[in-house]
């Protein structure tokens, strides 16, 4: 017997040793979903299953590698790196790479990000003369996407009558031709984006019954995790490649699908049974992350959902605080609450800034709590901002890589072929493109047979793009003879971005060129790395004893926001979007603007299905706190330049009111005083707040060493000091035992109630 499994409880036991024929577990928050993948597959390992017939499909790069981290851990196995693990796309490009010949497109395709797709949706709408304010490029790409999920090609899109009727009644006529033009375009660049990479997986799986056999064979075992994310691309490439044996498991929980918006159908998971009816259903109901007071709350919400498989979740977790209401006058005055609530609790408790979250429906809501938390000084990350990868050096570097690498990647040519500037200017480029557009042909052919092409330049500028075009062919002579960090440093120097970016001595041009440093690094660090291979290969004959530039890049082309780690995250403040917190835990959540028609969005509230998963994301943000949630909601907010009057979300009503604490209005303006003391409005103190936040061997110093004795000690009119707020003295004291509390007067700050047993107040002589 496996005594791996030993450490599960008995349903995640069963779940994972049910290895044959098809299984749905459906996986409460904070149950350990992750858990008993990693178990199921370690499981597999140990059982003699080959790692290359297992197929783990995730939604994030990081989960993926934390779950291989972890079964290589159990098993002690190396050949567990051999596991074919992944997100969707990172393993269907990863197909796509070996198969792409069949569909026409070259091994070393670039995969397009968002960016590359809207850069050339504007050159399209430009070159076709259409209104730019009506074909924005994230409203046609959103339209494409949403086709491509659907398994709708360009050409299926222009040959049906109802989506050009769609397109007509929406002003928007051109959309079809738009679409076909962007889809020849990136053909010809040998170009997939992200949607491409679902889309040609599932029609070389239907096209090519060869291919189709050859990959049911290889993955006898396959698990989904996230199940309830999956889109219809997603789901049918899981049905074609289980279709022989069956052998699939999906992990998941209806209750937080929360991705609509993006294609995702919470239908594949409730009509699992539909599919599969023979399929084994393990429910995980016991959460292991949260109070008891936040798991009984978050299931009254959630049990108002009519589609839904239903489940109780339940902890064996401490009773807890109840959940906190709390209503402000505007919305500058909730952020203001917030950041008070985080100050003084870090200070009553002793905790670091990561122990908290302020979650929102959306981002423009960041502002007032950004705002409040800058007035305290108290460090805050904003999940969602500007990532590495999409800094504008970095993507301009990783341009000359991908050129390097794929010399038809238009929007890396047209990206790079005049940064540094080398004379390549405007105009000219328009005329390359209008030739590459009359003779069918790539931009690279253009310039790099500009007689065969008639292309009309005068002699100046034909010299400098001869020598650009020299310049990438060497780059590209020395892929497989240098290992990746040599020839990356090579391109950064040879083609001047660094130094045009050194050159630059001003703040922002110190950081673009640190910025290119730090890539670098990030480079290095991956050509030390060992090549993890794929079945069949072989190093000595097939690969070189390095790993190249094209490997790194195959390995960041799908990264994502949630793949990029925060060094200094430890000591900050988290704000997001509900949406990007999902999967994400912490000690102390704020829940905030929870007002209708922000919080259910007035979008939602058309239709039964979309007011329902406006609830699954409000029990997705409730179910992030593992101690203590804050709701709180503004009687009035700015929105579009406007006032506007509030009122309560919906959703707070359905919250049974036993685990409710009484609502209470934020009282932000008005502190307890002593009595002897003239009223100082707590916006007065920030200056001083943020001068002692600043005071060395204060602010983020350890607590000062205390003896819980000393809790006796502790009595009205002795001076006491405070490893952060200073010295005050001890005006009132009231409770007993651990929930012993005094009220001290702090010269800096005022009157503050503090509980003893974590205050470790020192008393002075």
């Amino acid at each position: 017997m496996d005594k791996i499994l030993d450490q599960l409880n008995k349903e995640q036991r069963l779940a994972v040793e049910a290895v044959d024929g098809p299984v749905m577990v459906i996986a409460g928050a904070g149950s350990g979903k992750t858990r008993v993948l990693t178990f199921r597959v370690a499981h597999l390992l140990n059982l003699g299953a080959d790692p290359f017939n297992i197929l783990a499909l995730t939604f994030t790069n990081k989960a993926a590698r934390e779950m291989k981290e972890r079964i290589i851990k159990l098993v002690g196995n190396a050949d567990a790196k051999n596991v074919w693990m992944g997100t969707f796309h990172s393993i269907f490009a990863r197909v796509l790479r070996s198969e792409a010949h069949r569909i026409g497109y070259p091994g070393n395709f670039t995969i397009y990000d968002t960016d590359d797709s809207k850069r050339l949706i504007k050159a399209i709408v430009k070159e076709q003369n259409l209104d730019d304010k009506i074909y924005t490029p994230n409203y046609v790409l959103g339209r494409i996407s949403s086709a491509k999920s659907s398994l709708i090609t360009a050409e299926a899109y222009n040959a049906n009558e109802e989506i050009l009727l769609q397109d007509k009644m929406a002003a928007k006529p051109q959309l079809g031709e738009i679409y076909q033009t962007y889809k020849n375009r990136c053909y010809r660049a040998a170009a997939m984006d992200f949607d491409d990479l679902l889309l040609n997986t599932y029609f070389l799986l239907k096209n090519f019954s060869d291919a189709l056999i050859k990959y049911q064979k290889k993955f006898k075992f396959i698990l989904v995790d996230e199940y309830q994310d999956t889109n219809h691309a997603q789901y049918m490439i899981i049905k074609q490649l289980a279709a022989n044996d069956e052998n699939i498991c999906v992990v998941g929980d209806d209750a937080q699908s929360i991705y609509g918006f993006r294609g995702a159908n919470i239908q594949n998971i409730l009509n699992f049974k539909r599919d599969y009816p023979d399929a084994r259903e393990f429910k995980l109901e016991q959460n292991y992350r949260s109070t008891k007071s936040i798991v009984k709350a978050a299931n009254s919400i959630i049990v108002n959902n009519k589609d839904q498989i239903f489940k109780e979740i339940w902890t064996e977790n401490e009773e807890g605080n109840l959940i906190q209401l709390v209503k402000s006058a505007t919305d500058n005055e909730e952020g203001t609450m917030v950041a008070n609530s985080i100050f003084e609790t870090e200070m009553n408790r002793q905790l670091k800034h990561d122990a908290f979250a302020i979650l929102y429906r959306t981002n423009a809501q960041s502002r007032s709590m950004e705002e409040a938390l800058r007035r305290l000084n108290i460090p805050y990350r904003i999940y969602g901002g500007l990532s590495f990868y999409n800094r504008k050096e970095v993507k301009d570097l990783l341009a000359y890589y991908r050129l390097t690498i794929n010399h038809k990647d238009e929007e890396a040519l047209k990206r790079v072929i005049n940064y540094p500037a080398r004379g390549i200017g405007k105009t000219s480029m328009e005329k390359i493109i209008v030739v590459a557009d009359q003779s069918k042909s790539s931009l690279w052919d253009v310039i790099e047979q500009p007689v065969k092409f008639a292309l009309n330049l005068n002699s100046g500028t034909l010299n400098k793009i001869s020598t650009f075009v020299t310049m990438i062919k060497s780059f590209r002579a020395q892929l497989i003879t240098k290992n990746a960090f040599d020839l990356a440093k090579l391109i950064a120097s040879s083609s001047g971005i660094m130094k045009d970016l050194y050159e630059d001595k001003t703040p922002e041009g110190i950081s673009r060129y640190e910025n290119i440093e730090e890539l670098l690094n990030a480079i290095k660090e991956f050509s030390e790395k060992e090549r993890e291979l794929q079945e069949g290969e072989d190093v000595k004959a097939d690969l070189p004893e390095f790993r190249t530039l094209d490997e790194f890049m195959q390995d960041i082309a799908l990264i994502t926001d949630a793949d990029i780690q925060d060094k200094n995250a430890t000591e900050k403040v988290s704000l997001m979007t509900i949406h990007a917190a999902k999967g994400l835990e912490f000690p102390y959540i704020f829940i905030v603007g929870m007002e209708e028609n922000l919080f259910p969005s007035i979008q939602s509230l058309g239709s039964r299905s979309d007011l329902e998963e406006e609830r699954r994301l409000f029990y997705v943000a409730i179910t992030r706190a593992e101690k203590k949630v804050t709701i709180s909601y503004a009687e009035s907010r700015y929105r579009w330049g406007n006032l506007t009057i509030c009122e309560p979300s919906r959703f707070i009503d359905e919250i049974d009111k036993q685990y409710l604490e009484f609502p209470r209005r934020a009282i932000i303006n008005k502190p307890t005083q002593v009595k002897t003391q003239p009223q100082k409005p707590i916006i007065h103190i920030d200056k001083k707040l943020k001068k002692l936040n600043k005071s060395q061997n204060v602010y983020g110093s350890e607590a000062i060493p205390f003896d819980e004795s000393v809790i006796e000690k502790i009595i009205p009119g002795i001076e006491v000091e405070h490893n952060r707020f200073g010295r005050g003295k001890v005006i009132g004291v009231e409770g007993a035992g651990a929930s012993k509390k005094a009220a001290v007067f702090f010269k800096n700050i005022g009157q503050k109630q503090l509980l003893l047993k974590y205050a470790k107040l020192k008393i002075l002589d």
